[in-house]
């Protein structure tokens, strides 16, 4: 008699995607074209960066001519963070995307996000994380108390519980015991 093996997992992986200031008014358009593409949005929230955590966020383009342009144009306005999570997020997230600059985008993929939104190389309207280290840097730049997969153990695990989950606990046990209410579900 043979051991039953359990079903392997469906290998997922999340991607970080970036509704720009340019096109932060086409938010609902654009995450219906993503849900329909099969992704999950697992986080979102609507920021505003400063020059500042642009400049940290795209610290691996400095010093390139563009950069501070970049900053100037990623500050300049609300935009949206998400954690776009299916079957191979990143490859299917950058194919959806479409070339950076916008103007190739319109001759060679005239069906990508960044053709249809997009207005030059630099106002390209998403971003997309280009690989998996990329992807886990910018979703806790962007969602600092995300737990990303696979979930943290031993002394990782403690530092997130020591930082996050006791604190909150500690606050509502006290509460709780101050209280003593007759029914304390």
């Amino acid at each position: 008699m043979q051991p039953l093996m359990p079903e392997p997992p469906i290998p997922l992986e999340k991607t970080l995607a970036l509704i720009k200031p340019d096109v932060f008014d086409k938010e609902e358009e654009i995450e219906d074209i993503i849900l329909r593409s099969g992704f999950l949005i697992t986080q979102k929230r609507k920021l505003q960066l400063s020059p500042e955590q642009c400049s940290n966020f795209y610290a691996d383009q400095y010093g390139k001519m563009f950069f501070p342009n970049l900053t100037a144009y990623m500050s300049s306005g609300p935009l949206v963070a998400m954690v776009l999570a299916r079957y191979n997020a990143i490859s299917y997230w950058k194919e959806l995307l479409g070339p950076s600059n916008s103007i190739k985008a319109r001759e060679t993929h005239p069906d990508s996000l960044r053709a249809i939104y997009g207005t030059d190389d630099l106002r390209n309207a998403l971003h997309g994380s280009h690989n998996f280290s990329s992807a886990e840097r910018e979703i806790r730049f962007m969602f600092p108390k995300a737990i990303l997969e696979p979930i943290p153990a031993r002394q990782a695990a403690v530092d997130y519980l020591n930082l996050y989950v006791n604190p909150t606990l500690l606050a509502g046990l006290t509460a709780l015991c101050k209280e003593k209410p007759a029914d304390p579900m």
